[in-house]
């Protein structure tokens, strides 16, 4: 993904332009609304088993990765990246302006170059959102606005089987996205959550690791 060696303006300019000029708009509390509306369901047909829901999430997440990066290399008009660094300057810079409208920041790098951590400024997808500590936090909220300030518009009852606040990502979907569209030119990387102010922490981060380069496979027939 490289039109040649780019400084960080640069990436930013391309990431601006795009969001100025090739991004259809959407209302942002419409869509903060719908994505809530969809992990309250999956807590609801799981039975807020937080575990099974940050699977789910993280898969939907890794199968829209594998489609959107089309769309990315369409309107970024970007060949493949030289390395892991440039890599991630172009997810913080342009792939997080293009879909959600953030820059994120680049704040850790291992000692052997393979693993970075993003740290998100906003989350657009959990704007309104509070996570309930545990049942009882949650009793009497029982009105829609009320309840999608919580997550979504979740019913939580004496049922919960769960602790939202320690045990759900809530916006898991943005490591699936990340770790599928790697996948599609040749990364393969772990991608998860260490922190998420809906939790409690200071702030959003996400972890990516380089595992491999892929072989770029070759299909049946061709030389």
């Amino acid at each position: 993904m490289s039109k040649g060696v780019r400084s960080g303006k640069q990436v930013r300019q391309i990431g601006e332009e795009i969001w100025k000029n090739d991004v259809i708009k959407i209302n942002s509390e419409l869509f903060t609304l719908t994505y809530g509306s969809i992990v309250a369901q999956l807590c609801r047909e799981n039975e807020y088993d937080y575990a099974k829901v940050n699977e789910i999430l993280y898969e939907m997440g890794y199968n829209i990765g594998l489609r959107l990066i089309e769309e990315f290399m369409c309107k970024s008009k970007l060949e493949r990246c030289t390395n892991l660094k440039e890599t991630s300057e172009i997810i913080t810079n342009i792939g997080f302006k293009m879909f959600l409208n953030i820059v994120p920041q680049i704040t850790y790098w291992s000692s052997d170059g393979r693993t970075f951590q993003i740290t998100l400024p906003e989350n657009p997808l959990a704007d309104f959102v509070e996570l309930p500590d545990d049942v009882d936090d949650v009793e009497g909220f029982d009105d829609v606005e009320s309840v999608a300030n919580r997550i979504g518009d979740i019913d939580f009852n004496k049922k919960h089987r769960g602790n939202a606040r320690k045990e759900l990502w809530y916006s898991n979907i943005l490591c699936g996205v990340i770790k599928g569209s790697l996948e599609m030119v040749q990364l393969d990387c772990q991608v998860w959550f260490v922190n998420d102010t809906l939790r409690g922490d200071e702030t959003t981060d996400i972890k990516v690791k380089l595992n491999q380069v892929l072989k770029d496979e070759i299909p049946d027939g061709d030389e």
